[in-house]
């Protein structure tokens, strides 16, 4: 496959970790794996054929417990489409997917060492990243 795309830039933008206290950071280290990650993109053109990509992964407890950690990181990569990509499902698939698949195992790493260096240092997702499949389930 052709690469119609070029990631011009990619960074954090934004990262938080928030245990509250020793008692909450306790609990939570015995619950962690049950907390839930969500991920959401979002994208705004720049200009012609340059997009900002937002990723954003949050890691949390959904349920109702009150001591909790909260985990976040808006991971953004600018990208630039090439100019015969003119289809709408084209470009949604290099957004949402291509670059996704591309950037995954850095925003992964990454999120892994805000968690260790958060005081969880063992812990690993079950499930490893998959943007392609993510894309796919949406799409049908």
């Amino acid at each position: 496959m052709i690469k119609k795309y070029k990631i011009l830039s990619k960074f954090i933008k934004d990262i938080s970790s928030e245990t509250a206290d020793l008692e909450t950071y306790l609990f939570v280290k015995d619950r962690i794996s049950k907390y839930k990650l969500g991920i959401e993109i979002n994208s705004k053109v720049l200009k012609k054929k340059v997009v900002e990509i937002h990723t954003v992964l949050k890691f949390e407890d959904k349920e109702d417990v009150k001591k909790k950690s909260y985990f976040e990181i808006d991971f953004v990569t600018i990208v630039k489409v090439d100019d015969e990509v003119e289809d709408k499902k084209e470009l949604e698939k290099i957004l949402l997917c291509d670059v996704q698949v591309e950037i995954s195992k850095y925003i992964e790493q990454t999120f892994l060492n805000i968690l260790h260096d958060s005081g969880y240092p063992g812990f690993d997702f079950e499930k490893k990243l998959d943007f392609e499949k993510l894309y796919n389930q949406r799409s049908n």
